[in-house]
């Protein structure tokens, strides 16, 4: 329960936070039914504080915009699935659920990375021919590597040119 009643905050603030790029969400709207959503939740519950957030710290370590789709997607998604056991005639759960899901969509770019990410876990690299296949890839994973780290340093090298520190 503590992990449905805190991440409702977590959902106020992704709703709200999209809202400022998403000019349809009806932000007063969201924030109304999210509250009725705390309340259903019993939120105000002391437990909600135990252990500390559950979205919004991973979400700090996320920077870049792309970077950050990616985990919002996931997040929306747990939401959902969180949601899918709620009373659905209530029309604030409605809302909300119908807000995530244009959400999710919006994302979907980060909804399939996130799967890759999944099957690359689900690999089995105690299988020879799984072997086989990581080897013959070896030097191309590394090239991409050297092209991204390079292209880091490229834009380390423009910023001090450009910056008088």
């Amino acid at each position: 329960m503590a992990f449905q009643t805190y991440s409702l905050f977590v959902l106020s603030v992704i709703l709200i936070s999209f809202g400022h790029v998403e000019s349809r969400l009806n932000l007063l709207q969201l924030q109304n039914d999210i509250d009725k959503l705390k309340a259903d939740f019993n939120s105000s519950h002391s437990d909600v504080a135990d252990g500390g957030p559950i979205f919004t710290e991973k979400l700090s370590r996320w920077t870049e915009s792309n970077e950050k789709k990616i985990i919002l997607s996931q997040i929306i998604s747990m939401y959902l699935k969180m949601l899918e056991n709620t009373d659905k005639s209530k029309a604030h759960v409605r809302n909300i659920t119908e807000e995530l899901y244009t959400l999710r969509e919006s994302l979907s770019e980060g909804s399939k990375k996130i799967e890759d990410l999944k099957d690359l876990t689900k690999l089995q690299l105690s299988d020879l021919k799984i072997q086989r296949k990581a080897v013959n890839e070896l030097f191309n994973v590394l090239q991409k590597l050297g092209d991204t780290s390079s292209s880091h340093k490229r834009k380390r090298r423009q910023f001090q040119r450009l910056c008088k520190c």
